[in-house]
């Protein structure tokens, strides 16, 4: 049931709108004793969903038992990152979401299932995991709050993803990635109805409705000023808050280009991004608009490592990124890889498949480092003085010596593409 819904690209929802839209919807629900929210981490600054966390907070006070941030394979959040992105909410509340332990698998999708939405380039079996909180909390509600916006294994962030992937354990993360990659990540991102989507609502629909989930989904954006606001707001327990969230994602957040780029410059806020593993969204969301021997420079003060979790961390600098024939070679070959799906989903992402020239600015990464997983490496603070984010806006930028690139201040917020590329 669709309990709340209002967004626009032309338009802006304020603190107090959200509120307002919050407060009612919960009167709406009526009396509830525990309550778990589930919002993004700190990789989802700028989604909204502290702000509604704390709003959350206000109208349920002591009913509001756990907070658990989706963090999927990311590092826990510190107390600095809690303070920053949910203030006033106490930290009493928050709980760690492990990934590899504190888990319940609610059913199985069948290998048939997954045979048929991978084009028949998969025969495995899908765990329905997630946090085992949900279910031996005996919660009577679950916030699952979150943004819509493109993403790069699943095509449109959140809804249902919120539980079994951020949420959500070892297998059945590593399994979901590697669909969307084999499937193609081309052929996912900026669509909704997708083959990862299509198994976590076989999930949701099979094992999960006995969970009282409500959905609350953001869609974010940048106004012409450059700021980011709140375009869209869809609260409900079914798949329509999320089907109209997406549509509205599009609209804002996916930028089609008449011609390919040259050279693109992305910048990585180190608040955000301390990983390739997400830092690299700097190549997921640009790769269908960069031409053909065109070149990605990422500008990543923050960066201190590969993956935020040591095992992918060492898988990455093992393999590095190459061309996804290479990584599906290295998993038929290599247990390491095969045991951790998610690691060689990521690799396939991450590669430009030898199409376009991807250089990596790095703040805390050495030169060989950076060169060992096959990116070029060029010294930060140089690349910083040349493409100086302070002077340059989002989109076309004229250098002072004529060069033209295209700028990205935040990869996350967005995807882009040419014409012609999208429509393949």
């Amino acid at each position: 049931m669709l309990l709340f819904a209002k967004g626009s690209d032309k338009e802006s929802l304020q603190p107090e709108d959200v509120k307002e839209a919050l407060f009612s919807v919960f009167d709406k629900l009526g009396s509830s004793k525990k309550i778990l929210a589930i919002p993004p981490d700190i990789s989802r600054f700028h989604s909204k969903a502290g702000e509604i966390t704390k709003f959350v907070y206000d109208y349920y006070r002591n009913k509001l038992s756990d907070v658990l941030p989706s963090i999927g394979t990311h590092s826990p959040m510190s107390e600095q990152e809690l303070d920053m992105m949910f203030p006033s909410v106490p930290k009493s509340l928050f709980r760690v979401h492990r990934w590899k332990n504190d888990l319940i698998t609610l059913g199985e999708v069948p290998a048939e299932f997954i045979h048929k939405v991978s084009e028949g380039k998969l025969n495995f079996s899908w765990p329905a995991q997630t946090n085992k909180l949900l279910v031996d909390g005996k919660y009577d509600l679950i916030l699952s709050i979150g943004q819509v916006v493109p993403h790069e294994v699943i095509g449109m962030a959140n809804h249902n993803k919120n539980i079994f992937v951020g949420a959500g354990g070892k297998d059945s993360i590593h399994k979901s990635h590697y669909l969307g990659a084999v499937y193609g990540m081309e052929r996912i991102m900026g669509r909704a109805d997708t083959p990862v989507r299509k198994v976590l609502n076989y999930a949701s629909d099979n094992f999960a409705k006995h969970l009282p989930i409500i959905y609350i989904l953001t869609v974010v954006s940048k106004d012409e000023n450059n700021k980011l606001v709140l375009r869209g707001l869809f609260i409900g327990d079914d798949y329509e808050c999320f089907k109209l969230a997406s549509k509205l994602s599009l609209k804002v957040n996916f930028e089609m280009l008449d011609e390919p780029l040259k050279k693109v410059v992305v910048y990585l806020d180190p608040l955000e991004y301390k990983s390739t593993w997400l830092g690299n969204k700097s190549i997921y969301r640009t790769r269908m608009a960069i031409a053909d021997d065109g070149e990605l420079i990422v500008l990543a003060p923050g960066l201190k490592e590969f993956g935020e979790d040591k095992e992918i961390d060492s898988l990455i600098r093992k393999y590095g990124y190459v061309t996804t024939q290479e990584i599906l070679k290295y998993v038929d070959e290599n247990g390491d890889l095969k045991n951790n799906l998610a690691a060689a989903a990521h690799l396939i992402h991450g590669s430009s498949e030898n199409r376009f020239k991807i250089t990596y600015c790095p703040g805390h990464i050495s030169k060989k480092e950076i060169e060992s997983v096959n990116f070029k490496f060029s010294p930060l603070d140089d690349m910083m003085k040349k493409y100086n984010p302070e002077k340059l806006k989002d989109g076309f930028n004229k250098m002072p010596d004529g060069e033209e690139i295209f700028y990205i201040s935040n990869p996350g917020l967005g995807l882009w593409s040419y014409r012609n590329r999208f429509s393949e």
